[in-house]
Order: C-alpha cells, then structure tokens, then sequence
C-alpha cells in the first residue's frame, strides 16, 4: 500500500530547500510568512543575528479582524507589517513565501506590503 504523504510535510520540504539559497542580512533581511487555515503571521529576520526585526500577524489586536484566515485578513497584515518596517527603515527585504504557493493570501500579503513601501 503506498502512503500518502502529508502536504506539511512536503511544504516544509520545499521551503528547507528554498532556505538554502534565501537568507536574510542586516541590509537586506528575510520577510517570512507562515499561514494557518485561521491565521497568518510575517516577520522580518536578520538571519545573521537571527533577531527578528518586526512582526505582523492576523491575531494583533491593533488590526481587529474577526476572521483571519481570509484574503482581506491578509492584506492588512502585510500593510501594517510595512508600516512597522517603515518605521524601523527597512526598505529591501527578501521575500520567503515559507514554502506556500506564491498564490492567495500569500500572494495579497506581499502586495499589501510592496504598496506600503516594501522592495521586493
């Protein structure tokens, strides 16, 4: 009988491989989103020092979303996500869809923050 095997799984596959080549620097560090079916979160990592710079998620209670796990839930995380990196002066970050499909929330995540003043 062949297994299955879990889509997580494979996803954390992908973005292991993925993190081979996408690191974050102090000029130019690492935005990184991670989503669950009822949230989704972001960071900005110095992966250097491994400190994270600024964060984002569904669950701020500065954003006063009922549901986020939704495309609007999403693009407010990643404007309010620009604004903190704004306010920190980071401009360029790399962008590490986490091993998700570049397609959905993901995709209006990094939208949101490239409108807000994020280069990527």
């Amino acid at each position: 009988m062949i297994k299955k095997v879990s889509r997580n799984v494979k996803r954390v596959a992908r973005h292991a491989r993925v993190r081979e080549n996408v690191v974050g620097t102090k000029d130019v560090p690492r935005l990184n989103v991670f989503r669950s079916n009822a949230n989704i979160f972001a960071q900005i990592i110095d992966d250097e020092t491994g400190n994270t710079l600024a964060s984002a998620s569904s669950i701020d209670k500065e954003l006063k979303l009922e549901n986020g796990g939704n495309l609007e839930a999403a693009t407010k995380v990643g404007e309010l996500l620009a604004k903190r990196a704004k306010k920190l002066k980071i401009k360029k970050v790399v962008f590490d869809r986490g091993g998700y499909l570049y397609h959905g929330r993901v995709e209006a995540l990094a939208d949101a923050a490239r409108e807000n003043g994020l280069e990527f």
